[in-house]
């Protein structure tokens, strides 16, 4: 016996549009982690090479901000696939304006999550130079990475449907 009145629908498969925009936003916190750990003049546990270390060679900074774009593309299409429904059921277009939004959040929260791991834990950086010597985000364009791939897999979704169910026999 069930204690929720029925209300002639079928249970979304992953949670409501808003428990999906939660964990597209919460998924901030570890690409930022990732970003801090995994891009030169962080951790630069990606290269290893010591001369990728500081923050003053410039030629840090360009793939420091290429480690965290991959990584919004990545995440955004995972989400993207996540929300994007099956042949027979679309997702509604408010729940497509919500995921977006929580992409951008997401992207945000990774950006800041991945400066407050290097306030914390990395070395400090003498900006008087450059303020790119410290671990930062030079190009903000980055940051619609996310969003804009999330809004790609549904539209993707959406024009070539998988099969929905069962091979045919």
């Amino acid at each position: 016996m069930s204690l929720q009145p029925s209300t002639g629908q079928r249970p979304r498969r992953g949670g409501t549009p808003w428990r999906k925009a939660a964990l597209i936003a919460a998924a901030g916190v570890p690409v930022g982690l990732l970003w801090w750990l995994l891009a030169p003049s962080g951790l630069n546990l990606l290269t290893g090479n010591p001369d990728l270390a500081a923050g003053t060679n410039t030629a840090t900074w360009l793939p420091r901000d290429l480690v965290l774009a991959g990584l919004c593309l990545l995440a955004g299409c995972i989400a993207g696939s996540f929300v994007a429904g099956s042949k027979h059921e679309q997702p509604a277009p408010g729940t497509v304006i919500l995921v977006v939004l929580a992409g951008v959040a997401g992207s945000l929260i990774a950006w800041g999550t991945g400066m407050l791991s290097a306030q914390w834990w990395g070395a400090p950086a003498d900006t008087s130079a450059n303020a790119s010597v410290a671990f930062s985000l030079r190009s903000y364009a980055v940051l619609a990475i996310w969003p804009a791939a999330i809004a790609l897999a549904i539209f993707l979704n959406a024009l070539f449907p998988g099969s929905g169910g069962k091979p045919r026999s």
